[in-house]
């Protein structure tokens, strides 16, 4: 009896200890399933890596849409879910590899302190696109989880770090969640095919045999980009890919950033129409298998940008190709068009999902990839879309009060008309109770857009009838397109140097709105000015913004007070001046008196009540 009961305590003893050696081998295993990199700082991206089962680009089960990996993240009783992706050896960008065992996921945290993570990782048919938590069978480190300490950022702008994620808010303009500041956009729309880079893995440009080399009415096909004459503008400490590709994107993008501009227009797919050169896949044909050292290497620049201030204006497709993925339908390989893009670039701070220039997908589709978008991003990034010119109405009047679409993005084949339309989207959503950001992204005519430097030194019109026309309406911002009449157009620019004094214009502009006017307060009110060439954007009773497009004076409808006049140069900005009128005092209409000098040319006026 007492010989039984001693070797049933030592078995129990040694197999307390088994017990305890599994859990730490658990434990361990787990440990080393996941690596965590990255600043671990408010508003900047925690990368993810997990160790799981060897998979390729081309193998069988698909890795693309036979696995699903989220990871749910948690912080005082908040939780956001998001979702990873198959990153082959975890270093594709440098080494081009096609396969390997690396799961990523990558999260931005809004909060400093401690947070914990939960890993899901379940395989099965078509896991990947499956809502159900409870989808799937689990597989490999499916489970592993652990805590990390987050502290506050060191950055400081432009670095997007610096002010947090850019949100809708319900309003006319984005808000950065940290700083609470108000963003204007002003950037480059062209090249459109930005994306098209030489230096990217397997990018090359398919010609279209059965059209030729150029369409009636379209830029001609152009060879890939370098942007050679930007290399100079790449920094030591800048990144690169592959022992030194890479230096005339980041170098051009540095160029932009150093102009005062702060968002770039870029297709991630245009396998039809212009370019040609753009898509996230394998090959052209492929469209459930994507490129994971080509998106590696986009990651690469997109993380540039982010710490440039350059907003991330992703333009999902082109005209053409808006039947393309499911013959225009919210199928299975359109939903992991949207996941991939979503769990590879959703983390950045600044970002706007375009579902498509010049788009013809019917209002229904549209409902739906907003809705699906807005679904799978855990960081609920606005969502836009681009029209011909001339069918806002058919495109935007559905779309009103719908809560999962966030702004118009306007092309204008008459950029005169800039200024009305904006002011028209504006009052509708408005009366929709869901007001949008009506931002100009393409003006006309299609082959000239901005002229080079070279060809229009002063660009007049454009800064009137396009940049002041629409933030004076209260416009979210512009881009600019390029044409295909004239040298470094929409689709070969190669040099954003072309444009200089256009990058210049926008930032005085700019410059203005950030500066001196309270203008997320504000609103158009062009009725108080006599001209109606003039435009007038205002917060009635406190300040007021005039742009007299041909100089001289105006008079305007002030109520009791008095107010201070200033001038400001839309040409070469810097500070206010006094103008022939230092003050005026309401009620009724009052005259602002005369610019400084150059009374024949723009000039914009700030009245504020002292």
């Amino acid at each position: 009896m007492i010989r039984e009961k001693r070797t049933g305590k030592i078995i129990l003893f040694y197999g307390s200890i088994l017990g305890i050696f599994l859990f730490w081998l658990e434990a361990g295993a787990a440990q080393d399933a996941v690596k965590i990199s990255g600043e671990l700082k408010q508003w900047h991206t925690v990368t993810l890596t997990f160790t799981g089962p060897e998979a390729s680009e081309t193998s069988v089960p698909n890795p693309f849409r036979f696995y699903r990996l989220r990871a749910e993240f948690s912080h005082g009783g908040k939780t956001i879910i998001v979702p990873g992706y198959f990153a082959a050896d975890g270093n594709a960008a440098n080494t081009g590899a096609e396969g390997g065992r690396q799961w990523r996921v990558h999260f931005v945290p809004d909060q400093t302190g401690a947070w914990t993570y939960k890993a899901s990782f379940v395989k099965g048919q078509d896991a990947a696109l499956s809502d159900d938590p409870q989808a799937g069978e689990p597989d490999s480190f499916d489970g592993a989880s652990g805590e990390f300490s987050i502290a506050p950022s060191d950055k400081i702008a432009p670095d997007f770090r610096a002010k947090g994620r850019l949100n809708y808010v319900g309003g006319h303009y984005l808000q950065f969640a940290g700083s609470g500041e108000y963003f204007i956009k002003g950037g480059a729309d062209s090249p459109e095919n930005f994306l098209g880079y030489a230096d990217f893995d397997s990018t090359a440009q398919a010609f279209n045999d059965h059209v030729g080399l150029v369409r009636e009415g379209e830029a001609p096909i152009s060879r890939l980009h370098r942007y050679e004459p930007h290399v100079k503008d790449w920094r030591p400490g800048d990144p690169t890919w592959k022992d030194g590709k890479g230096k005339g994107m980041i170098g051009a993008l540095n160029y932009l950033a150093g102009k005062g501009m702060n968002s770039v227009y870029f297709l991630t797919m245009n396998v039809e129409g212009d370019g040609r050169d753009v898509w996230p896949w394998i090959s052209m044909y492929a469209r459930d298998r994507f490129d994971c050292s080509k998106l590696d290497q986009w990651e690469i620049v997109f993380s540039h940008m982010e710490k440039l201030g350059l907003l991330m204006h992703a333009i999902t497709q082109e005209t053409e190709n808006d039947q393309l993925i499911n013959g225009g339908e919210l199928g299975l390989e359109r939903k992991l068009y949207y996941r991939e893009l979503i769990a590879r670039f959703g983390h950045h701070l600044a970002l706007v999902w375009n579902l498509g220039e010049e788009n013809t997908n019917t209002t229904g589709q549209i409902k739906a990839f907003s809705s699906y978008i807005h679904s799978v991003d855990p960081y609920d990034h606005p969502v836009v879309v681009h029209t011909y010119p001339g069918q806002y109405e058919k495109v935007y009047t559905p779309l009103l009060g719908f809560e999962d679409f966030q702004g118009t993005s306007l092309q204008m084949g008459d950029q005169t008309k800039t200024h009305a339309e904006t002011i028209r989207w504006i009052d509708r959503s408005e009366e929709a109770q869901h007001p949008w950001m009506a931002c100009l992204d393409e003006i006309g005519p299609a082959h000239t857009g901005v002229k080079p430097d070279a060809d229009d030194p002063e660009h007049r019109d454009v800064r009137h009838h396009a940049l002041w026309g629409n933030l004076m309406a209260g416009g979210a911002g512009v881009e600019w397109y390029f044409g295909y009449k004239y040298p470094h157009n929409d689709l070969n620019c190669e040099d954003w140097r072309s444009r200089d004094a256009m990058w210049d214009y926008t930032r005085i502009a700019l410059e203005f709105f950030q500066n001196h006017l309270p203008f997320p307060e504000m609103r158009h009110h062009d009725e108080l000015t006599a001209n109606d060439e003039d435009y007038c954007f205002a917060k009635p009773g406190d300040v007021y913004a005039v742009y007299l497009s041909r100089g001289g004076s105006a008079t305007i409808d002030l109520p009791a007070g008095n107010y201070s006049v200033k001038w400001y140069d839309p040409r070469r900005g810097g500070d206010l001046q006094e103008g022939s009128v230092g003050s005026v005092s309401g009620p009724g209409e009052q005259s602002i008196g005369l610019p400084p000098s150059e009374r024949e040319q723009d000039w914009a006026v700030l009245i504020r009540k002292k």
